[in-house]
């Protein structure tokens, strides 16, 4: 019960902190002072170490932050889970206190926590309501785990037990030592094992000199689990963190171990060695080791920087010219989705921009055809495709461990920008091609067809400007302003449909390019359908009612209710159909070239 509740109360901290944890440790400078200082207040947020160096062994995988500043924040974590157990030092808390005191008992804060819990869930509705909701009833039940802890635990002290096997370890340092590793290391939590011993204080039977070395074995259980979890499926940079929160741990439990063994001996501790020890001393104790050995140790974090290197050798570099950002969708960062949501945001957001790149290379093959233009536009495509299919099963595996509401809205909105900007590429792929097939046939299009066309293209380009700045921004007025355009780009299409009609008729143009044209006309219709779809999603995921209703949405649109629409459509028909006719009455001064 003790470890679900501590588990529920961090699963909430983190889910509505990560965002901007995320940003802060982005942002972070070399200063190891600063970094130390960051890594202590992410965890004590938080309340997990673990989950503070395993982000950021994500972090300095994907190339966000280097692995030398990231050693700071490592030395800090370690003193940042120290704040779990003064808070649970609560438990020393007696019923002769004042009132103030009284409502701070376990007995008191428990149950106030999990009714409060459940009435911010069921009561309050909101984004975070269920996140705070969460922390508090997770406050809530690690309370109530703790007094059964205790409470099991005085009728084990009753028996003896706890003072026979306590003494052995105080008699066997390292037993003691290895006990705290063991433990820690099957719990993977550093917090809980410390929470279960001050839960063993409560018995009144547990000394300072029995507990040290048991506490201390704590800090090299837990940081090995992390370490673990920092190699899967990491890179070299990513594994040579969890290899420093070793040998920092190592040094600090030396450090320790040897200071408080030559106090000891020459009877410094006596005060406190043989006395006994609750909860508040073995909070006090933790505190104290963690944080003097990380201000002793501090300056010598760059010895564990080159003998990481010497223990982790670097791998050779992968070609692929985006390797290293697909390799940022680390398995890591699954359990803070902002960060792996900000993993899938940067690759999408390359994946339209190639798209766009692609499209606006394609017009220019109608001038002036060229090959390597055509194996640079395949290129990108496949790069696209392969981008699509990393995001998705990313997303899939981020979907396995998603709670809240808007962490689904966000990966439902990524799952249809996926879709749509590889069907960008699709589309840029498909213009190509008509190029490439009139190149074969050694023709092109008639002047009047490629400036009508450079109409066009000027028009698609400001459509998909402000589908990007729509999702890249999630801006609302330039979402807004994609549809009216499609409509414009829809009339244009039917336009100059008819117009290619015309000059098929009277001969100015072959049979074969005029498929051709009529089938380049639908691509561009499609991208800007395309476009609309970005437009839409992005008003959906801002707008309360319009997500499921997006039919009823396009259909008010188009009715002519909306008149920010019909301003704007009106405008860009006006301004766009108005250089359309500006060339006709160019062009009709010329003599048409068939072709």
């Amino acid at each position: 019960m003790f470890l679900y509740g501590m588990r529920m109360m961090g699963d909430g901290l983190k889910a509505s902190s990560s965002g901007t944890l995320k940003k802060a440790m982005e942002r972070i400078t070399g200063t190891p002072l600063k970094a130390f200082l960051l890594g202590l207040i992410v965890t004590a947020v938080i309340q997990s170490s673990t989950a503070t160096i395993v982000l950021t062994s994500g972090l300095v995988g994907a190339g966000i932050i280097s692995l030398h500043q990231s050693l700071g924040i490592i030395i800090g974590a370690n003193v940042g889970t120290t704040i779990t157990g003064q808070i649970i030092r609560l438990l020393d808390i007696d019923s002769s206190g004042t009132w103030f005191l009284q409502f701070l008992k376990p007995s008191t804060l428990a149950p106030l926590a999990l009714i409060l819990g459940i009435i911010i869930i069921m009561g309050i509705k909101s984004r975070d309501s269920g996140k705070i909701g969460h922390i508090i009833i997770g406050f809530g039940i690690l309370f109530s785990g703790l007094m059964n802890m205790a409470d099991a635990v005085s009728v084990l002290s009753d028996s003896g037990i706890v003072e026979q096997l306590f003494s052995r370890l105080g008699e066997n340092p390292l037993l003691a030592y290895l006990s705290g590793a063991s433990v820690a290391f099957v719990l993977q939590s550093s917090s809980a094992t410390v929470g279960i011993l001050q839960a063993f204080s409560t018995s009144g039977q547990l000394t300072f000199g029995e507990i040290y070395a048991v506490l201390v074995g704590i800090y090299l259980g837990d940081c090995v689990t992390t370490a673990i979890v920092c190699n899967i499926g990491a890179k070299p940079e990513a594994k040579r963190v969890g290899v420093v929160n070793i040998l920092f741990n190592l040094c600090k439990s030396v450090l320790t171990l040897t200071v408080v063994g030559i106090l000891h001996r020459f009877r410094l501790l006596d005060g406190i060695w043989n006395h006994t020890i609750y909860s508040g001393g073995i909070a006090n104790a933790n505190t104290i080791f963690n944080l003097s050995c990380a201000i002793f140790l501090l300056p010598f974090v760059g010895i564990y920087e080159k003998i990481s290197h010497k223990l982790i050798k670097d791998e050779p570099v992968t070609a692929g010219k985006y390797d290293e950002m697909l390799d940022a969708l680390n398995p890591i960062f699954i359990s803070t989705p902002a960060v792996a949501f900000g993993r899938c945001y940067d690759i999408l957001l390359v994946m339209f921009q190639l798209a766009k790149t692609n499209i606006r290379r394609t017009f220019d093959m109608f001038h002036q055809y060229n090959p390597e233009v055509m194996k640079q536009l395949e290129e990108d495509e496949n790069y696209i495709d392969s981008m699509a299919d990393h995001v998705s099963n990313y997303l899939v595996q981020i979907s396995a461990t998603i709670t809240s509401h808007y962490h689904v809205e966000i990966m439902n909105y990524y799952f249809s920008a996926i879709t749509e900007f590889e069907r960008l590429g699709d589309h840029a792929l498909n213009i190509a091609e008509i190029a490439a097939a009139l190149h074969e046939k050694d023709s092109s299009f008639s002047q009047d067809a490629l400036s009508e066309l450079s109409v066009l293209w000027q028009l698609l380009d400001t459509v998909l400007n402000h589908a990007n700045e729509a999702f890249r921004k999630q801006n609302l007025a330039e979402a807004r302003r994609i549809e009216p355009l499609e409509q414009v780009v829809d009339d244009m299409v039917s336009l100059l449909k008819d117009h290619h009609l015309k000059r098929l008729r009277d001969g100015e143009c072959g049979v074969f390019n005029g498929s051709e044209f009529f089938n380049l006309l639908s691509e561009a219709e499609r991208i800007s359908d395309v476009c609309s779809n970005i437009g839409v999603a992005t008003v959906a995921r801002s707008t309360p009612g319009i997500n499921h209703q997006v039919h009823n949405y396009i259909s008010m649109l188009h009715s002519g209710r909306d008149e920010e629409f019909n301003e704007v459509y009106q405008k860009a028909h006006d301004e766009y159909i108005s250089m359309l006719q500006g060339k006709e009455f160019v062009l009709s001064q010329k003599i048409p070239q068939k072709g």
